[in-house]
């Protein structure tokens, strides 16, 4: 490859960068500012409150039953009564755990389906990845609600660190899904990198 093949190369590379920087930015506004959007139109006293769309598309207060009833269920298997409401998990003689729009884990799954659909993979593994990556924050914010309560049911001491054990589940999360997207993204990498001397030799004429 001559100096002019490695200017072009690298001028092309630039703007894949800027294209993904871009993308990724506007793909994160969109999708967190429009999920905070539809918070305010499906919360009564909202800005945006809309009584119709609360009543019949309300997917906020889906994804909290999603995740508080299995809570719940794994919280009762290790011996504790537990209740719960619309937001609420109660276990008693333990901690009363209140499930607000920013435990739901819509900041990470935005960031998450930004990045995915903003990276230049084939639409397979890019569905792939959102698939896997969704249900694993899913997973893993369950497991948080229900560590909470178990900690905090045995050890009560601890109540009183409630915002200290919150960010520590937090991080773990980030580290998880930020472990999974550099499998991710050395994979597409590595297999794009074996389709170009194919796609080279069929631009000459051969083919592999």
């Amino acid at each position: 490859m001559n100096e002019a093949e490695i200017k072009a190369a690298k001028k092309q590379a630039d703007k894949k960068a800027i294209k993904f920087i871009i993308s990724l930015f506007i793909l994160y506004i969109l999708f967190s500012q429009g999920n905070l959007f539809m918070n305010s139109v499906m919360s009564p006293g909202g800005r945006f409150y809309n009584a119709t769309i609360a009543d019949n598309f309300d997917y906020i207060q889906g994804l909290k039953n999603a995740l508080i009833i299995p809570a719940v269920w794994i919280i009762k298997l290790f011996g504790f009564y537990a209740i719960h409401n619309d937001m609420d998990v109660m276990v008693v003689n333990g901690p009363l755990l209140r499930i607000n729009y920013s435990c739901l884990g819509l900041g990470v799954m935005s960031f998450l389906a930004a990045f995915v659909l903003s990276f230049p993979a084939s639409w397979k593994e890019t569905f792939k990845m959102l698939i896997i990556g969704i249900i694993t924050i899913y997973i893993l914010n369950i497991l948080r609600i229900a560590g909470l309560g178990l900690l905090f049911g045995y050890f009560q001491s601890q109540r009183n660190y409630f915002e200290y054990h919150h960010e520590i589940f937090n991080v773990i999360v980030y580290i998880i899904i930020f472990v999974i997207l550099f499998f991710w993204i050395r994979k597409n990498t590595r297999i794009k990198k074996l389709q170009e001397p194919t796609i080279d030799k069929k631009a000459n004429g051969t083919f592999s």
